[in-house]
């Protein structure tokens, strides 16, 4: 059976490869190119993707990327799809699914919606609900640096802290909208907010996500 990380990989790999590798994305200063060679990076040169969370390795990540962004964009879009090398930690199913499944989707909705025709994907709820699971898990990582309260709800109800703090706002939307903003795009997000006027333009500028 198909996982929902391998299924989002096949997705945003078919997504790169129809988009081409000039297009915009929603992650600024990249194109299609520089997203699929962050991708590559990040599956099969953990050497460099430290420099992510390591601040003295980002100019190496930034340089390997940079290498890895002037191959053909052909190479780049086989990596992808084809997936990480046997002995990375990615090619673990249960790693890939934790690791990959959030990531994928949101790449691939930096791509979509980017696209000034772009139109919402229709999410199923079984891969919605593991959207959800995913979000409850990382929202306090994501939120952590809102200035303000941050509050995410599903139409349904269920709710999840992602940062404790007054004054709150409470952001209401499916879970993949919730999963867009709480990633740091939520001007891309179709959510509603509930707070005072000043709360809520603080937690729409606030920097969220990894």
């Amino acid at each position: 059976m198909t996982s929902h990380a391998q299924r989002e990989r096949l997705l945003l790999a078919d997504l790169l490869e129809r988009s081409g590798p000039d297009a915009p994305t929603l992650c600024e200063g990249w194109t299609t190119r520089e997203m699929a060679a962050h991708l590559v990076v990040r599956e099969r040169r953990g050497d460099a993707a430290a420099g992510t969370l390591v601040p003295r390795l980002a100019d190496r990540l930034v340089r390997v990327r940079t290498e890895y962004a002037a191959k053909p964009y052909d190479e780049l879009i086989h990596l992808i799809r084809t997936g990480p090398p046997r002995l990375s930690p990615f090619a673990l199913k249960q790693f890939d699914e934790a690791a990959n499944t959030v990531e994928f989707f949101v790449h691939s909705e930096d791509v979509r919606r980017a696209a000034p025709d772009w139109t919402p994907r229709t999410i199923d709820p079984v891969f919605a609900d593991a959207l959800w699971r995913r979000l409850e898990q990382g929202a306090r990582v994501l939120g952590r640096r809102s200035p303000v309260g941050l509050v995410l709800r599903c139409p349904d109800g269920r709710t999840t802290v992602a940062h404790r703090g007054t004054p709150v706002v409470t952001v209401t939307g499916e879970p993949a909208e919730l999963v867009m903003f709480a990633f740091g795009r939520q001007a891309a997000a179709k959510v509603e907010a509930e707070g005072d006027d000043d709360a809520v333009a603080k937690a729409y500028g606030a920097k969220l996500g990894i």
